[in-house]
């Protein structure tokens, strides 16, 4: 295994864990013990969002990291690492927005650069133009 592909596989491993526990918290809207970090809903009525956005959001993301990790379904990858990069961009803007303390914006960068990193070094077997 090259430095490209355990690259891409720890970056797509931490993006899909993101994803799929962040689905979870978010249609659990944070109420369970087991998920540590403040609670969601605070944070998503903070930045000025209703409280169901959470159900819409945590079901996409738990979509989005079974399609991350699944073998095939190249155009579907697609729209899960769009999906994840607008939902986390978004968040940053928000915070930003609505003023929240400029440490709120890091978590997101973060992930941010971990989507990208994973899109950026997937295989040519998980791009669309491969299955093109």
């Amino acid at each position: 295994m090259n430095m490209k592909s355990i690259a891409y596989w720890a970056a797509t491993t931490l993006i899909a864990l993101e994803t799929f526990v962040g689905g979870i918290t978010d249609l659990l809207h944070g109420g369970t013990e087991l998920i540590a970090g403040p609670p969601v809903v605070g944070i998503v009525t903070h930045l000025g969002y209703p409280v169901y956005i959470l159900s819409i959001l945590g079901v996409w993301k738990l979509l989005g990291a079974v399609v991350i990790v699944a073998p095939g379904l190249p155009r579907l990858k697609e729209w899960a690492y769009a999906g994840s990069f607008l939902q986390i961009t978004a968040a940053a803007v928000s915070h930003a927005i609505v003023g929240s303390d400029v440490t709120m914006l890091i978590y997101p960068i973060v992930v941010t650069v971990v989507t990208l990193t994973s899109w950026a070094l997937r295989p040519p077997d998980r791009m669309l133009r491969a299955a093109t």
